[in-house]
């Protein structure tokens, strides 16, 4: 029997490991099992197309909010031209609210609920025998006009199931994949806005082969490896013998976990800050609401003091970057709140701040609990919310246009220094500095049309002039200094008229080739000749003091010294510039 698992990704660099499981809890006994991905982006006709071309008899398709409704306009097509075929749904998208699935796709046959490794096996044996589908524990299917729902079953032994991460027609694809691993099912906690509250309790894997198959996937190029377990760090001994294991096996192999933060045991930091290798792990934790409140209503337990001194900690050793997840929307959490979540956050600098906004996922408790808060949300996938009694829509519109510019600035990091500075001394907080932005970028049409590197610094400066922006000397140099920094080649193209003129910059080149020391000893050492500067070299004069202003301290408004600006580009096989600074009084007296 021919069977097809399929889902439609996000984006291509996504590995599905749901389907992986199906196929490998099932394909002992059903080895004409293909695996068939997709994007969202693609043509409907090219998907049904691709999937006509392999004449199956059985199609599963794995299901999110992301692309149930794309998943739906596929399915309909293809029961026009193949009727014949047995269509399944499965995943979190349709396990809930199965009878709504049933009745709203006529098209589909069966749908399987909650976890699928045996159900599915056990419907594809009557699908290709006696047909006795009441049988079929965890399974929805069509009786006649009646749709019939049976019983969920037993969670499945997790050493029952063969590894999912060993076929041979993923090895070509595993070095341009992010590759999704599961070390453990289920979740300790119970935030009522979340799936994987419903699930009680935390089960493993067998460790020994989940290295094995780790060791396997970094044999075979595996390039980042992104682990969905809910709570990574949830037992100490079990986190600590795979962090070990991560950092003497890695080759170079990014790893992403979830963790959570303020359970994070002093030991396992300590051992993190000594021995992870930069750049090896990251880490992405759920923050949500810092408003007590809101955290007890949505049954989240966080102690942010301690979620603090975490992130804190492993922020100061500079191995491994950081990913924070806020929510907006969450219930007696109002504009003015949500900014306050912002600030609380953002004050901690996290490589990463995802601003996302609270959706109604079918199954979960804020889902059922939605009229108490008088919320209302989108009928369709994602669900997102449109207000709620404290958050009206006007307030959710402006808070979009703080994560348009926070995911254009910050998450890009474009302009690293340049919003330090602006954050810190010009406006009275991050969320104020984001909103006005986002405003100004609104205002301006922007969101209607693209944009390059360029059209970025433009734009903020336009931003920052309208406002009559103070010490704009000090930011025009900085958003110079952040854009040389964003180009891995020496720019061909800039957004401003250089300070110096030709004959000045061609003196400096000079005198620098032949007086190395006086810019440092690193600089010295990279023998550089003149020839090699005016090919790789870029030199500007800021009108300030750029290692004080840039340095540990929180930066000042003050303008000291000017600096002469030196960025050296492929250097050294680098992928980033390298920067020196020297006091422009040194650079005039060479």
């Amino acid at each position: 029997m021919k069977v097809v698992l399929s889902t439609l990704n996000a984006k291509y660099i996504h590995t599905s490991l749901a389907i992986r499981f199906l196929k490998s809890f099932s394909e002992k006994d059903f080895p004409d099992i293909e695996l068939a991905e997709y994007t969202i982006k693609d043509p409907v006709m090219n998907i049904v197309s691709d999937l006509f071309r392999r004449k199956p008899e059985v199609i599963g398709f794995s299901c999110y909010i992301w692309n149930i409704e794309e998943t739906i306009q596929v399915i309909q097509m293809v029961k026009k031209i193949m009727p014949e075929v047995k269509i399944v749904l499965g995943g979190p998208e349709v396990s809930y609210d199965t009878e709504y699935w049933m009745n709203r796709v006529q098209d589909l046959d069966f749908i399987v609920m909650g976890e699928g490794e045996e159900t599915f096996h056990h419907l594809l044996t009557e699908i290709r025998g006696s047909q006795k589908y009441h049988f079929v524990y965890g399974l929805a299917y069509r009786k006649g006009d009646e749709v019939v729902i049976m019983p969920g079953r037993p969670k499945l032994e997790l050493d029952k199931i063969p590894t999912p991460h060993r076929f041979a027609e993923d090895l070509p694809d595993l070095s341009k994949r992010i590759v999704y691993f599961e070390t453990s099912r289920g979740c300790p906690f119970n935030c009522q806005f979340c799936l994987s509250s419903i699930e009680v309790g935390v089960r493993y894997f067998d460790i020994e082969q989940t290295k094995s198959d780790i060791l396997y996937l970094i044999d075979n190029g595996a390039k980042l490896i992104k682990f969905v377990d809910r709570t990574f760090n949830i037992k100490r001994d079990y986190a600590m013998e795979m962090f070990q294991f991560l950092i003497e096996n890695h080759r170079g192999c990014v790893f992403q976990f979830e963790i959570t933060a303020d359970i994070m045991r002093p030991e396992v930091l300590d051992y993190l800050a000594e021995h992870a290798p930069p750049g090896v792990f990251r880490f992405e934790i759920g923050v949500q609401s810092t408003n007590d409140e809101t955290n007890e209503l949505v049954k989240r337990r966080q102690n942010f003091a301690k979620l603090t001194r975490t992130v804190q900690k492993v922020k100061d050793s500079g191995k491994i970057d950081q990913h924070l997840d806020l929510i907006a929307g969450l219930p007696m959490e109002d504009y003015d709140t949500f900014r306050n979540t912002f600030n609380d956050v953002f004050a901690l600098r996290p490589e990463e701040l995802q601003l996302g906004f609270l959706k109604m996922l079918r199954g979960t408790g804020m889902r059922n609990d939605a009229g108490k808060y008088n919320y209302i949300f989108m009928d369709h996938a994602p669900y997102e919310i449109l207000g709620n009694d404290i958050l009206p829509f006007s307030d959710l519109v402006r808070i979009k246009r703080v994560e348009d510019v926070l995911e254009k600035y910050w998450n890009a990091h474009r302009m690293n220094h340049t919003l330090e500075y602006l954050i810190t001394q010009e406006f009275d907080s991050a969320f104020d500095f984001f909103q006005s932005f986002g405003d100004f970028w609104e205002e301006q049409g922007w969101q209607k049309i693209g944009h390059q590197l360029e059209d970025l610094f433009t734009r903020l400066y336009s931003f920052l002039t309208s406002r009559e922006t103070q010490q704009m000397d000090v930011i025009l140099g900085l958003m110079k200094f952040d854009y040389f920094l964003n180009h891995k080649y020496k720019p061909r193209k800039i957004w401003w008229d250089f300070t110096l003129e030709k004959s000045e910059w061609a003196a400096h080149i000079k005198h620098i080739a032949q007086h190395p020391e006086s810019v440092s000893e690193a600089f010295k050492a990279l023998g550089l000749n003149e020839k090699e500067l005016q090919k790789h070299a870029v030199i500007e004069v800021l009108p300030f003091d750029l290692p004080s202003l840039i340095g540990e301290e929180a930066p000042s408004k003050k303008v000291e010294q000017p600096t002469l600006l030196i960025v050296l580009y492929q250097q050294n096989d680098t992928e980033k510039p390298i920067y020196f600074t020297m006091p422009i009084h040194v650079a005039e007296t060479l």
